[in-house]
Parts: structure tokens; sequence; C-alpha cells
């Protein structure tokens, strides 16, 4: 069993959740990440009778493979109060888990090489007074000493010391344990195939174990998401980018929290050693969804061209790859039963790079020794905030995702706010930048923080 918070989850690691099928519940989540998982936590804790169907294995993608970082800092200004609840959430889960979770509030830096970006996070600063939030600048003498003897030009930073870290290959299956004692049912290795629509409304879910009949349906299946709502005839200009990850040998504690500048991140992590990414570095498959969305696309893609490495054929069996099929017959087998488990492989020049600039920035530690690198496909929105809504014309239908490389911190709160959403009770939240409709109604997308 993969519990050291090491690897992200894959196929290797055997199957943990495997609750039988009912004929019927009132909720099916689609999806077994943060998102799905803390959805049908909220929900079961609400009374209602849940199954989670997750193809793979729960946290087997972006959810096992994220830097593990839950911050408020910098959030676009309409998450920021989600997070706030998602943070407190996080508290009571750590309470509650104990210290599987990794879960430690040793704050989030933001590092800046640039005065240019030192004014840009000074800017957003009235959003974390207005929410409570605990940041605030630093100076370039107070970074210095926050990192003696580093050789980084770092003008200065922003930080909030009330930001957290955990670790996502652990937290997240203990957090589907935590809604299985709620009552939740989640089985793993089960893909859903379709909806069952009857008079235009959500009646049930077709999957490879038989139909389950429900009035509501959540879609949280991360970078399968726009693949699976299109063979509905619902359509999001979801795309997926490639991000690689590495986690370090035990290396001396230089910061117990994370941080991040142009070129390079790390979160101290729960085994000694340190999980290093990129500060903005991806890759993206060019597919028939990147060529369909493209318009939607411009504004972000004007503003990360420099840090995307663009390929022109994805994999086979990706979600946007040229050969993955689009529509399916429900009673054989899907594309989600081809690929139980998104595994992509790391840009190795990447991670070079990022053990680049780190030895530069701390001479004094060196290159670090890699333990294990990997990747995840990160599931994103034009505007780079997720899509939490239902959809108007198939009733029972609710989709949360895009998450953007946000999802981890505020998948806590997240699933409270879908949850409730289902419910039918009051959110408490304002989910208007979150609609559906913002990409046809004639909006024009304001793109939020890439990190």
């Amino acid at each position: 069993m993969n519990m050291s918070g090491i690897w992200p989850m894959t196929e290797a690691v055997p199957v943990r959740f495997n609750g039988p099928l009912p004929a019927e519940c009132d909720v099916v989540v689609i999806g077994g990440g943060v998102m799905g998982v803390m959805t049908a936590y909220h929900l079961a804790e609400r009374g209602l009778s849940v199954v989670l169907c997750e193809k793979g294995r729960i946290a087997g993608e972006q959810s096992s493979r994220n830097w593990g970082w839950v911050r408020q800092q910098c959030r676009d200004p309409e998450e920021l109060p989600i997070m706030v609840e998602s943070l407190a959430i996080w508290r009571q889960l750590a309470a509650e888990l104990g210290d599987g979770l990794g879960f430690r509030q040793a704050g989030t830096m933001y590092l800046a090489n640039r005065q240019k970006d030192f004014d840009a996070y000074e800017a957003w600063l009235p959003h974390a007074r207005a929410h409570g939030v605990d940041s605030r600048m630093l100076s370039k003498a107070e970074v210095d000493a926050a990192f003696p003897g580093h050789r980084a030009a770092w003008v200065g930073a922003i930080a909030t010391p009330s930001d957290a870290r955990a670790e996502p290959a652990t937290a997240v299956p203990l957090l589907a344990e935590a809604a299985v004692r709620r009552g939740a049912i989640i089985a793993e290795n089960c893909a859903v195939r379709g909806l069952d629509i009857s008079a235009g409304v959500v009646s049930g879910v077709l999957t490879e174990r038989g139909a389950i009949r429900c009035s509501q349906v959540v879609v949280a299946g991360g970078a399968w998401s726009s693949l699976f709502l299109a063979a509905q005839g619902v359509r999001i200009p979801q795309l997926a980018v490639l991000a690689s990850v590495a986690a370090t040998e035990p290396l001396p504690q230089f910061h117990d929290g994370a941080a991040t500048d142009n070129h390079f991140a790390f979160r101290r992590r729960q085994d000694g050693g340190y999980t290093l990414a990129p500060g903005a570095e991806h890759d993206f498959f060019i597919g028939p969804d990147a060529f369909r969305n493209l318009a939607t696309y411009l504004p972000v893609l004007r503003k990360d061209v420099r840090s995307t490495t663009f390929r022109l054929r994805a994999p086979q069996g990706y979600p946007d790859a040229w050969a993955t099929p689009r529509k399916w017959d429900v009673e054989t087998a899907s594309p989600f039963e081809a690929v139980r488990v998104l595994n992509p492989k790391p840009n190795a020049r990447t991670i070079r790079r990022i053990l680049d600039s780190f030895a530069a920035a701390f001479p004094a530690i060196g290159r670090p020794q890699v333990r294990i690198a990997w990747a995840g496909m990160i599931d994103t929105m034009p505007d780079i905030v997720p899509v939490i809504d239902r959809v108007a014309r198939i009733p029972g239908l609710v989709v949360a995702t895009g998450l953007s490389g946000h999802g981890f911190g505020i998948g806590p709160g997240l699933g409270r706010v879908v949850a409730d959403l289902v419910a039918g009770r009051e959110v408490g939240h304002d989910l208007y930048r979150f609609r559906l409709s913002r990409f046809s109604d004639g909006s024009t997308a304001a793109a939020g923080p890439s990190l």
C-alpha cells in the first residue's frame, strides 16, 4: 500500500475502495480526486446516499501529483472566501485524521524576482485584508534573513504564515476513508460510461459494472471531464497541461513551508525532503480540443506562451489525443477504461532546469538528489478558475471541474459548496464567477492567477 507520501498513485497500487454498487442512490459522483472525494464526504455528512465511481484509483491522477500546497495567498478574489473556509475545514480534518494528512500551517511565500512582480503581489493585499488573511509584504532584507546565504536576485516577497501544506498521495485516500465512514460508497476500477437520461432529466448512470439509478450526478473528472461531458452533448472549453515535479532525498530544513519564484517552487515534505517544481513551466499537447478552443484561450496563451512547451501529439489514450474516441457505445468499453490512471512521463529537461535553479539559489545545499520525478495532467479553463454549476438543459447534472492546479487546497471547501448545491441548500458563496454560461453568454474571460 502506498502510504509513504512519496509516490503518486498508479495502477500498481492495489484497489482499496471496492464498495458494492447499489441499484439506486441519491447522487453519483464521477471522479475520485480531491474534488469528488470531498463532495462525496459532505453529501454523506448531509445524509444523502452517494456513490463515488472512479475509473482507476482514488487520487490516481493530479490529486496525488500536485505540489501539496494549501494556500490562500494570491488566489483569485472570487476563490478566496471559499479557500478561507477550506483552510478551516483542513484544520478540522487534521484534528480528526491525524498526522497522515501531513497537514502543517507552515506558510506560503512568493519570492519576487523583479520589482513588477513585487508590485503585483502588493496589489493583491487588499483582497487578503478583506477576508482576514494574514498576508504581508517582505522586504529584501527580510527575505535575505529568511534564507541566509541564498544567491537568488530576490527583491522582496509576499508571505502568508497561516497557509499550509499537506501530503497529497496520503491525504486524499484518508479523506476517502472518512467519506466511507460517513456512509459514502466508493468504487475504484469502476468507470462511468454515460448518463441515463429520461425525458431530458438525469435518471441514473451507466457504469462498466451496470446501471445505478439516481436523480443527480456530479462530474468531477478532472482532465477527463470535458471528454465525458461532450459525449453527453455538453461542451466546456477545458484543456489539460502536463506539469513535471520531483521529490528530493532528505535535505537540511532551510524552509518549513512552501515558496516559489519565477524559476522554481519548493515545499517541505513530511519525509524530510522537498517537492520541487517549475515556477510556471508546463507542457501542452496539441489535440482536437486545442484547435476547437483556441480563440477562447488566446488571452491566457499570450500570458504563458514563454513558459509553455508545445507538443504536436498526445500519447495514445490521453483525453485530447487525436485517436481518443469522442463517442462510444455504453455497452462496450469506454476511453475511461482504456487508461485507468493517466501516468505521463515528466519532462526531463524541466526537471534538470529545476535542479539547476535550486542549486544556483542555494549553493550551500547544492544540487539535490532526486528520489522520484513524476508528472500530472492539470485540467485548466481559459480564465484559470473552475466551473461549479448546474447544467441548465440537463436537470440533475452538476459540473465541478477545471480547478486549474488550485484544487488540492480548495477541494474541501469546494466539496462543501457542491454538496450544498446538490442538496438544494444555501451555498454561502457567490458562484457567478464559476458559472458554466460564462463561455457562451458573451462575457470576456478575465484570467485569474496561474499559480
